[in-house]
């Protein structure tokens, strides 16, 4: 929002929320019903494409999206350092509010105006006319309607909502209040109407001109710098009539520079070019790849989690991952995607990047997904798959990994790795540990006898917690593996509505759950969340802790979990560079738990004790 919002700040839709799009819903629905029952000779193809192309606008815009996060996560070509935060992502969640808008005013305007009707796909003239009226008077134009705005008068009642994006990604372009959009509008329909007033409109330059805007509006918010500079030395007056997105980067940094739309020509003419727009793009071109301090590999858990990453749809990745319905109807689409990224896509690559003293943290995603991973004829292609990522990690440099799964099999096949691998078992353990109430003398321990339940069953009973286990099998397996004295402190209890407090991990039987007596805490020390059956019982998270502010660049969710908090699993890798520990966690070692606990606290980890 800007600092005094103006009139018109707000869009006419906005008490609507998400069903905003209903707006449009006679336009389409009127215009595919005469395509589909008039005949030939009747059909008006113009009118029928303005749905499609706002469509294929939205998929454009998409593109951006997750090429630039990519990008930009990967460092090289980067622009500008800082990180995104959650309040930028909330505040440009509205990117296709101007879709819609310009979509109402197509519809409205086939309606009303001369010679809309039955537009040819290509004429010559008015492509060249619209091109060349958008070269002079809207350029023009807009560079004072800019300059304009950036007086203080106007900057604080509207343009100063765009500018609370210092660090710009595409839809950055499009985030104005109303009364903006408006003005943008009335600029860039010169060339629209006159083609239409001169009788040289056709399909092509009027969806052509609209994409071109959104390419160049998109290209130069996006913080990463890809006009190559042979392009200039080719012909070097170019630099008049096209922007870099470090010269409009520039502009966000500096603010009273580098007014221009798309050709820099203006701010050439009347001596507003940022001294250091040159400098900029040479050293933005010249910036290398990242090496990373710590890599976290992750894999994608469904299929519809792709929409959930950082580079998938930015309102998805900002939230906690649920169910949505609309995610459903677009199973088809997800799918092939799911198809392309798994089978196509052959290794690891860069899923975001952050921040914390000074150390770069990256995480690898893995483009594989959770049921692949129980697939045995797919262990040695996944296996491969890890281990190409840990030896780009040895070679980069990277001081520690952090991985999902035990990692001793590279630790046997590469033991003079420098890098450190960490599995995450010992915090998770403190966090579940430190998650129970206090006071508890007795727990229920329920789920797979995994590294961490053994870990878990083991520090309980040093504690003198009494771990209830409801089957011999298991109290006889977990019996074999406790190291502590205090065995006796494990017993075998059937009832299962005698336990207030369940320590829960993957395995768990859904009916065990029913069997739970109202009131119940279960505490997962899983990945994945437990099912949730029960409305009278109280769950808690994952394994996980609330992040320091001081971590940079987190505006995105890790799968179910809150805002600004990270599972157990990222954060021991962050721990474990941090302070040094020059040890690999990974096979069946675990780390001094309140070694590990204490140094998460100390760089500014809290604990966290949220219902998920």
């Amino acid at each position: 929002m800007a600092t005094k919002p103006g009139i018109l700040t707000d869009w006419p839709w906005q008490p609507l929320g998400s069903f905003k799009y209903v707006i449009l819903a006679p336009w389409a629905v009127h215009s595919t019903y005469s395509f589909m029952v008039k005949g030939e000779s009747e059909r008006d193809i113009a009118y029928f494409l303005i749905l499609p192309f706002l469509l294929l606008r939205m998929f454009h815009n998409q593109i951006w999206i997750s090429v630039s996060r990519y990008l930009t996560a990967k460092g090289n070509n980067r622009i500008v350092d800082k990180g995104i935060e959650f309040d930028q992502v909330d505040r440009e969640r509205n990117w296709d509010d101007q879709i819609l808008f310009n979509g109402t005013l197509f519809y409205i305007g086939y309606m009303i105006l001369p010679g809309t009707h039955n537009l040819p796909f290509w004429r010559s003239d008015g492509v060249v006319m619209a091109c060349l009226l958008h070269a002079g008077p809207v350029e023009f134009l807009y560079y004072w309607l800019h300059r304009a705005l950036h007086h203080h008068y106007l900057y604080s009642r509207y343009h100063s909502h765009h500018h609370s994006s210092i660090v710009t990604e595409p839809i950055t372009s499009v985030i104005h209040p109303f009364a903006e959009h408006i003005a943008y509008f009335i600029l860039f329909a010169i060339p629209l109407l006159a083609t239409l007033l001169t009788g040289t409109a056709s399909v092509a330059s009027f969806f052509g001109y609209v994409t071109y805007i959104d390419f160049m509006n998109n290209m130069g918010h996006c913080n990463y710098e890809l006009i190559p500079k042979w392009l200039f030395s080719i012909f070097p007056p170019l630099k008049y009539l096209i922007y870099t997105p470090s010269y409009h980067s520039l502009h966000h940094t500096q603010f009273r520079t580098n007014y221009s739309l798309f050709m820099p020509i203006y701010d050439y003419l009347y001596g507003t070019m940022d001294k250091s727009t040159d400098t900029l793009y040479e050293a933005s071109l010249q910036r290398l790849k990242e090496s990373p301090d710590v890599v976290h590999l992750t894999h994608l858990t469904t299929p519809e989690s792709i929409y959930h990453l950082r580079i998938g749809f930015a309102s998805l990745a900002s939230k906690p991952h649920t169910s949505k319905w609309y995610l459903w109807l677009m199973w088809p689409v997800t799918l092939l995607w799911s198809l392309f990224l798994t089978w196509s896509y052959g290794r690891t690559f860069v899923l975001e990047n952050m921040t914390f003293q000074k150390l770069k943290w990256q995480s690898w995603l893995v483009p594989r997904y959770n049921m692949q991973y129980m697939l045995q004829w797919r262990k040695e292609s996944l296996n491969n798959l890890i281990e190409e990522a840990i030896l780009d990690a040895e070679v980069r440099g990277v001081k520690g990994e952090e991985l999902n799964k035990n990692g001793e099999l590279y630790i046997q096949k590469y033991p003079q790795l420098r890098i450190k691998l960490v599995d995450g078992s010992s915090l998770v353990v403190a966090v579940v540990l430190n998650s129970i109430p206090k006071g508890t003398t007795q727990v229920f321990l329920r789920g797979n006898l995994t590294k961490v339940a053994y870990a878990i069953a083991n520090a309980l009973c040093e504690r003198r917690i009494q771990v209830a286990i409801p089957y011999k099998d298991e109290h006889e397996k977990l019996q074999s593996r406790l190291t502590t004295n205090l065995k006796n402190n494990l017993i075998i209890s059937p009832s299962y509505a005698d336990e207030k407090t369940w320590l829960v991990g993957d395995g768990w039987k859904e009916e065990e759950q029913l069997k739970a007596s109202k009131g119940t805490l279960f505490i997962p020390f899983s990945q994945f969340p437990p099912k949730k059956m029960r409305k009278d019982c109280f769950f808690y998270t994952t394994p996980a802790m609330m992040a320091p502010t001081s971590l940079t660049n987190m505006h995105s969710c890790e799968n179910w979990l809150p805002r600004k908090v990270m599972s157990a699993w990222r954060i021991a890798g962050i721990v474990h560079a941090l302070e040094g520990w020059n040890v690999n966690e990974c096979g069946n070692t675990l780390l001094n738990i309140e070694d590990v606990w204490q140094a998460s606290l100390r760089h500014g980890f809290c604990s966290l004790r949220v219902p998920g």
